[in-house]
């Protein structure tokens, strides 16, 4: 079951022009909504508490994510669903999957399951949560998606690993299409991918064409130690998207993205954004994962789906 994803909207920020708390979901809502009608696959939210850096100030808005995409799901009808990422430390694994199947039942069988080692440990100090060294984050993750799995497709799931122990656990109704694609995000060569290889059905890279190149090498070289085929991953690539209709005005917007995120810029007109994005595909990349710094904008949420949605969903068929 490859995850479902071909080009996803990433939603990293709640603070827009002229809108307030009573205001937001709608917002959010005709955001989603644009995006569907228009080339996007998917909607994805971060796992974070407090706003991260190169978004926004920490102060700035900020939902639980799987919250969020519930709502969201409720007033859509196609866009897949899910975070980029959950972070491991945050839930109980049969908790989070559990919370997952719910989204899935009702979004009628859209959601995938995304999830990572999570990296942001000043918001996980602030809410108390255990955020032990990264070698153990890893140790972590690989047991919270076995348990993942079995919630999905057992019974009952029963797992006991070194760091997590369920007994018996129930997750009814089971997903709608009888398991829920699994999502690990990041790019570490040798542990991150290694576990994308052995257990995963999507990825979500970072990098420019020829780190993609790399990364996706490295991943086939995991994937055929493991025996495992690795077009059943689908690979996707996070990025931010910054389009007008022109290439001036999208230059002119290039100029209020920070600068630490210029590296993961596509920008120009809807052309230019186009071959960017064939550029990836060309190379492996099923699929891109963008935030759009003016998402409120519909006129350009729908730009871009129509500009980079017709890309990636030639190169999957």
């Amino acid at each position: 079951m490859r995850a479902p994803i071909t080009l996803d909207l990433h939603l990293p920020n709640f603070n827009y022009p002229n809108t307030g708390p009573d205001q937001l979901f709608e917002t959010l809502v005709g955001i989603a909504r644009t995006a569907e009608g228009s080339g996007f696959s998917s909607i994805s939210l971060m796992d974070h508490l407090h706003q991260i850096r190169g978004v926004g100030p920490e102060t700035n808005w900020m939902f639980e994510g799987s919250t969020m995409l519930a709502g969201l799901a409720a007033r859509t009808s196609k866009a897949t669903l899910g975070l980029i990422v959950g972070g491991v430390p945050y839930r109980n694994p049969a908790l989070h999957a559990k919370i997952t199947t719910t989204l899935d039942v009702i979004s009628g069988g859209r959601a995938w399951h995304g999830i990572g080692a999570a990296w942001f440990e000043g918001e996980a100090r602030a809410y108390g949560f255990e955020f032990p060294p990264l070698g153990q984050r890893f140790e972590l993750l690989e047991e919270a998606v076995q348990i993942a799995r079995a919630m999905f497709t057992q019974e009952r799931a029963t797992f006991h690993g070194d760091h997590f122990r369920v007994e018996g656990a129930l997750n009814n109704p089971k997903p709608v299409r009888g398991d829920i694609p699994i999502v690990i995000g990041g790019s570490g060569e040798r542990k991150t991918l290694r576990l994308v290889a052995q257990y995963a059905d999507g990825c979500n890279l970072f990098g420019d064409v020829e780190r993609c190149r790399h990364l996706l090498g490295v991943l086939e070289d995991h994937c055929e130690r493991l025996g495992r085929d690795p077009a059943e991953i689908t690979k996707t690539r996070m990025g931010v998207l910054v389009v007008g209709d022109t290439h001036e005005r999208a230059m002119a917007k290039v100029a209020h993205v920070p600068e630490d995120r210029r590296a993961f810029v596509l920008a120009g007109d809807a052309d230019e954004v186009a071959e960017q994005g064939r550029a990836f595909a060309e190379v492996g990349i099923d699929g891109l994962t963008v935030s759009i710094p003016d998402v409120h904008d519909l006129e350009t949420v729908e730009l871009a789906g129509r500009a980079l949605g017709p890309v990636f969903a030639s190169a999957s068929a």
